[in-house]
């Protein structure tokens, strides 16, 4: 069972739009984003259409030069903000059918992991609401700097 990248593909690909803006390129291309990630236009598009879907994110143009911006400063939108708008699942879940009830263990560990387990997702949205697009690319360029070439 893999792991979903999908929050990860966002966040670079919003602090490479962010990291453009800064360097005076407004908006990106699909497949300027894509050459960041190693990727594929389309993937790309399908990953941040729901981010232009929520607000973060605008289009600006139509056609094949169409291109991709924030629509906020990138210091006000959180990884929460991502996390939502992806609509990411929760880390864990229960059991997909219900366990014997007539276990000591079947019948009560349900309601056991469901406080724990959102104990869990509480933790992972009061830490991504800590991190903005900003702090991320900020803290990528001072301390992963790219090496001279």
């Amino acid at each position: 069972m893999s792991a979903n990248s999908q929050l990860t593909v966002a966040v670079h690909a919003l602090c490479w739009l962010e990291y453009a803006r800064r360097t005076g390129r407004p908006a990106l291309t699909s497949a300027e984003i894509a050459d960041s990630l190693a990727s594929h236009p389309v993937l790309v598009r399908r990953t941040l259409a729901p981010l232009r879907d929520h607000g973060l994110l605008e289009v600006t143009g139509r056609g094949p030069g169409a291109g991709w911006r924030l629509a906020r400063p990138a210091a006000a939108v959180t990884l929460a903000d991502l996390h939502a708008a992806l609509a990411e699942p929760v880390p864990f879940d229960l059991h997909p059918h219900e366990p014997k009830q007539t276990c000591p263990v079947g019948y009560g560990i349900r309601p056991v992991l469901s406080e724990a387990y959102a104990d869990v997702q509480s933790a992972i949205s009061a830490t991504l609401a800590t991190r903005s697009v900003a702090d991320i690319l900020d803290a990528t360029l001072t301390e992963h700097p790219l090496p001279a070439s």
